[in-house]
């Protein structure tokens, strides 16, 4: 029996429902019974018959052991079953999600980016850092002695507008910027 699963692997559909029904000491009508009810399903051949995996046989011993020796109803069973099958595909998230992150600390050590001490105040080791690019608005009255409005410093390099240079004259297009009151908009 164990080469046959060998050669197939645990989830290849190739008993067919007396031998599986043997193999997990049931009738083969209880098996009917429990793939209606959703708790083993077993996959189907192209004559719609039914073939059971050994994890499917693995499974209907566990059904069997729940039923009898725990005293769990068939709901009960059947959803003991679900939660098992959603923590092991947790579990096979977890472990995809760990590889990436050990993925990404190589990447970081390999950029030549020291890791951050353990137990220090930066935050955890390896962390990926994201820089953001800030821009700082001049938000200063229109004829004072700042920078003007766009940012950008005269063609003097005073700061001051000059007509033509870089920015608008006072007085010219472009009024009515941040920093204004109510009263110099209107």
């Amino acid at each position: 029996m164990n080469d046959v699963n060998d050669s197939f692997g645990t989830d290849a559909p190739v008993y067919v429902i007396s031998v599986a029904a043997e193999l997990a000491g049931m009738h083969p009508q209880t098996l009917r019974q429990y793939d209606r009810l959703g708790i083993v399903s077993p996959g189907r051949a192209s004559g719609r018959g039914r073939r059971y995996s050994m994890r499917d046989v693995q499974t209907l011993r566990q059904v069997q052991r729940l039923s009898q020796e725990e005293g769990v109803n068939l709901a009960g069973i059947k959803r003991i079953l679900e939660l098992e099958h959603e923590v092991e595909q947790l579990r096979e998230q977890v472990f995809h999600l760990a590889n990436e992150l050990e993925a990404a600390r190589r990447a970081v050590a390999r950029r030549g980016r020291p890791a951050r001490p353990e137990g220090g105040t930066g935050g955890v080791r390896g962390e990926l850092v994201r820089r953001t690019r800030v821009t700082i608005f001049n938000t200063a009255e229109p004829g004072s002695a700042e920078e003007p409005r766009d940012g950008r410093p005269g063609a003097d390099g005073s700061g001051t507008d000059v007509p033509g240079q870089g920015g608008p004259a006072k007085g010219g297009p472009g009024r009515g910027g941040p920093g204004r009151t109510e009263d110099e908009q209107g």
